[in-house]
C-alpha cells in the first residue's frame, strides 16, 4: 500500500513557526528597515565612500551599508517603542509603524511586539557596532556615538523628541553624520578634499529643513503630548520660512563642497531649490491638509532628487563618462524628478499613504493649528477623561 504523501509545506518553515509567523515577522523587519529612510541614508554614505575615491569597489559598499542599515533598525525600533502613544495618534494603522499600526492587535499579541522590537533594537545594535568595528576605529566610534545619541533622542530621561527644537537640530546629527562618516572613515582617502566639511554641513542643513516639514504630519499628537515643536511654538509661515532658509543654506554649502562642481551642477540645483521654495511658499499660504500633505510630499521628492543627481555628479567622473554625457544624465535626472513631484501634486500617491490624508469633504476646514490654538486643544483633550 502506497504511503501518504506528507505535503511539503511545513518542511519549509522551521518546527513550531507558520508561514504566517514568518510572513508577520517579514512584515516587522520591512517595517523597522523603512526603506524610502534606508534609500537616503544609503545616499549619505555612499557621497562619504565616494569622496575617499573608493566609490566602485562594490565589497567595501556592502560592508559600509550593512552598519548604517542595522543602526536605521535600531533607532526605528526604539523610537517606535517610546513614541507608541504619539503614534497611535498622528499615524492610525500605519504600516509602518508596527505598534501604532495594529500589528499586534488581537489575541493579545501586544506584548509580543513590544518584545520582539526590544530583542530587534538590541540585536540591530550590537550587529552595528561589529560591523562598523570591522571597518575600523573610525567608523565604530562614529556608530557607538550614533546609537547613544538616537537612544537619547527616543528614551527618557533625556528624550530629546519632546524638547521642541533640540529634536530638529539632533536627529538630522544622526541621520546625516552616521552614514556620511561611515562611509568616509571606512577607507584611506586617495586625494585630500577640501571640502569634505561643506558638504557634510550642507546635507545636515538641508536635512534640519526636510525635517521641520514633518511636524505638520504630527501637529495633533505633538500638541496633544506637549512636544514644543518649531511648528506648534512659532506656526505654519514661520516653520515655512524657517524650512526655506535651510533648503537655501544647504543647496549653497553643497555645491561649496562638491569636489567637481560644474555650471550643470549649479543649474540642477537651482532647479530643485526654486520648487522646493514654490512648494513652501504654498504649504504657508494653504492650511488644506490634503494639499498640505502632497506639497509635502512633492518636497521631499525632490530633496531626493536633489542628493540623486549630486551622487551621480560626484560618481560620474570615475568611470569617465565625457563631459556631455554626464550633464545629459543630470538634466534626466532633474527632468524625472519634477515628473515625479508633479504627479504627486496632481494625483497622489499610487500606493495607500501610510498616513491617510483626508479628503475635502472629510475635512474641508482642518487647518494646522496655530501655538496658541494647538495648545488650547491640546490641554482640553487631556483633561478628557
Amino acid at each position: 500500500m502506497r504511503a501518504r504523501r506528507e505535503p511539503l509545506r511545513p518542511a519549509l518553515t522551521p518546527p513550531g513557526l507558520t508561514r504566517a509567523d514568518l510572513t508577520a515577522r517579514l512584515r516587522l523587519l520591512l517595517a523597522l528597515s523603512r526603506p524610502p529612510v534606508f534609500v537616503l541614508l544609503a545616499v549619505y554614505a555612499v557621497l562619504g565612500l565616494t569622496g575617499t575615491g573608493h566609490g566602485e569597489d562594490r565589497l567595501l559598499l556592502a560592508r559600509v551599508l550593512l552598519p548604517v542599515a542595522a543602526f536605521l533598525v535600531f533607532s526605528v525600533a526604539v523610537n517606535d517603542l517610546a513614541d507608541e502613544h504619539v503614534d497611535r495618534v498622528n499615524l492610525p494603522g500605519d504600516p509602518s509603524r508596527p505598534l501604532a499600526g495594529g500589528m499586534g492587535e488581537g489575541r493579545g499579541q501586544g506584548r509580543g511586539l513590544r518584545w520582539q522590537l526590544t530583542i530587534a533594537a538590541a540585536v540591530a545594535g550590537v550587529m552595528a557596532l561589529a560591523s562598523a568595528a570591522s571597518l575600523g576605529w573610525g567608523p565604530a566610534l562614529t556608530v557607538a556615538t550614533g546609537l547613544v545619541v538616537s537612544a537619547a533622542y527616543s528614551l527618557p530621561p533625556v528624550r530629546l523628541s519632546a524638547r521642541g527644537a533640540v529634536a530638529s537640530l539632533v536627529l538630522p546629527a544622526c541621520y546625516v553624520a552616521v552614514p556620511y562618516l561611515v562611509g568616509r572613515l571606512a577607507a584611506p582617502p586617495t586625494a585630500r578634499s577640501g571640502g569634505d566639511g561643506l558638504l557634510l554641513a550642507g546635507l545636515y542643513v538641508g536635512f534640519i529643513g526636510r525635517i521641520l516639514l514633518k511636524d505638520f504630519r504630527d501637529v495633533l499628537g505633538d500638541a496633544l503630548f506637549g512636544k514644543r515643536t518649531f511648528l506648534l511654538r512659532h506656526g505654519r509661515v514661520w516653520t515655512c520660512r524657517f524650512s526655506a532658509v535651510c533648503w537655501t543654506a544647504g543647496a549653497v554649502l553643497l555645491l561649496a563642497g562638491a569636489p567637481h562642481r560644474t555650471g550643470t551642477l549649479v543649474g540642477v540645483t537651482a532647479v530643485h531649490l526654486a520648487v522646493t521654495l514654490w512648494l513652501l511658499h504654498g504649504i504657508a499660504r494653504d492650511d488644506h491638509p490634503r494639499r498640505e500633505a502632497l506639497r509635502i510630499s512633492a518636497a521631499a521628492i525632490v530633496g531626493r532628487g536633489l542628493l540623486l543627481a549630486l551622487l551621480a555628479h560626484e560618481s560620474m567622473p570615475a568611470v569617465h563618462w565625457p563631459g556631455w554625457a554626464q550633464s545629459g544624465m543630470l538634466l534626466a535626472l532633474t527632468a524625472l524628478t519634477l515628473v515625479q513631484a508633479a504627479t504627486m501634486l496632481r494625483h497622489g500617491p499610487r500606493n495607500r499613504l501610510a498616513l491617510r490624508v483626508p479628503t475635502a469633504e472629510e475635512a474641508p476646514l482642518s487647518p494646522t493649528p496655530e501655538p496658541a490654538a494647538a495648545a488650547t486643544a491640546a490641554g482640553s483633550a487631556a483633561a478628557r477623561p
